[in-house]
Formats: structure tokens, sequence, C-alpha cells
């Protein structure tokens, strides 16, 4: 460095004291200090924030009528009720509401219906028709073969079976000219062969021929029989079908039932 041209005094690089930021610091913290300031009074006192309040809750208010003062307030409600004072009130001696007669007036009487008319009748085919309408031919399938005539007859059974009994002729008129089905009845027969009790266990469908039937019951008589073969020394209960043939009388076309 002896040898250098440059002075004693003179350096290469100036070497200068750091400035003093101490007023600046201060500075920025006094005006940060006066913002916060100025937003405290914006946001807190000129506009303050909005702080919602809920409802208060609902309370209902319940009158009994369990004191005295409820009473006599629900008393005064019901005297002061302005409902009961605007509307009308029958009077005490009508019994029920009558509505008043109305002739009934048909619309059609004032505004008549207006009618669609009819549509042209089709043309009529003259052309003559190679198969012209007719009766369809009906081939004779031969003679039905006689009906087996099946007799309308009574059947017991039980002890009643065993026993010999006399039957009147059956004859059943049945009101309709439907089949009908074989009807059986509980019958009761004393010691002396009679008929006491008759109850229909299941019916022919027909209560005319039931009837009838009931009516043939009471007339058939059984041999005599001693107490001793009685099950219960009183009566002989046992079942009796009546078994409906095709020997049934009908009634005629004109006096069948509709």
């Amino acid at each position: 460095m002896s040898g250098s041209t440059y002075p004693a005094g003179d350096l290469l690089f100036h070497w200068e004291r750091p400035r003093r930021r101490r007023l600046a610091i201060a500075g920025f913290i006094l005006a940060s200090l006066g913002l916060h300031a100025l937003c405290f009074l914006l946001f807190q006192v000129i506009y303050p924030p909005t702080i919602s309040l809920l409802p208060p809750p609902a309370r209902v208010s319940v009158i009994a009528p369990t004191s005295d003062e409820a009473r006599s307030y629900l008393q005064w409600l019901a005297a002061e009720d302005p409902a009961l004072a605007s509307q009308t009130q029958r009077p005490a001696e009508t019994r029920a509401y009558q509505l008043p007669k109305l002739a009934h007036i048909p619309s059609y009487t004032t505004v008549p219906p207006q009618l669609r008319q009819l549509p042209p009748r089709p043309a009529k085919n003259l052309a003559v028709s190679a198969m012209p309408p007719a009766p369809v031919p009906m081939n004779s399938l031969g003679e039905e073969p006689p009906s087996v005539a099946v007799r309308s007859t009574i059947a017991f059974s039980g002890a009643l079976q065993n026993l010999a009994a006399t039957q009147p002729d059956l004859k059943f008129h049945p009101s309709t000219r439907d089949a009908p089905e074989d009807s059986r009845f509980r019958i009761a027969v004393d010691t002396m062969g009679v008929v006491r009790y008759s109850l229909l266990e299941s019916s022919s469908g027909d209560s005319a021929l039931d009837d009838q039937a009931r009516r043939y019951l009471a007339l058939c008589r059984f041999a005599r029989t001693t107490k001793t073969n009685l099950p219960n020394d009183k009566l002989i209960w046992a079942t009796a079908a009546v078994n409906f043939g095709n020997d049934l009388i009908t009634p005629p076309a004109a006096e069948r039932a509709p």
C-alpha cells in the first residue's frame, strides 16, 4: 500500500456511518396507533356492530275453571262474546232447520240445447250378393233317449234303519224349476213308532220342498219298540235323508214364480 499513487487519507471504499433510523420507526408506530384509534372510532362508535337478539319464548296462559276468579272471567267472556251478539239466534221452540221450498227450474227451459245433426245415411249397395242372408240349416242329431224315471225316496239311518216303516205317497210340488238338492232331517221317534220331532239339518234350496218333506216325515209310522231298546229310554234319534227324483210336479209357466 505504500507504493500506491493514492494519498494516505483516501481509501478504495468509503465506509460511512449508518444513518440513524430511530425517528422513522417511532413515526410508523405513532401512525399505526392513530390508524387503530380511527378504526375503533368508526366501527365501535359511529357504526356499532349489529347484535341479533333472539325473540322471547312463547308463553300460553290457560284459564281453567278451578278458581272463582277464573270462572267469573269465563262467564264474562261468554256474555260479552261479539260472535253470539252478531249471529242470528233461532228461537228455542224450533226443532230443526227447515229448508225453503224452491221450485226446480231445469236449465233446458231457459237455454235450449243444441242438437247435433244426424250423419247422412250410407248409400245402399244394390249389387246382388252371391250368398244372401238366410237361416242356418240345423242338422237333426236324432231322437233324444227317453229319460229314466227316478222316484223320490226317504232313507233312514241309525236305529231306524232296521225298523219297518210305513211311508205315504211322495208327491212334491217345488216352487221353481231348478233341480233341488237332497235335504236331511234329524228326527225323533217314540216307542209307538210316531215321529215326534223333525229338525232340518241341510236344506234342498227350496223352502216349499223342505216344508213338504217335513210333513211327509210326520206321516211316517214305524214298528213299536220296547223301552229296553232305546238308548235314553224315551226317544230314538236318527237321520232321515229325502232324495228328490225327477217325479217332481213342476208348476205351469203361468203360475211359476218370477
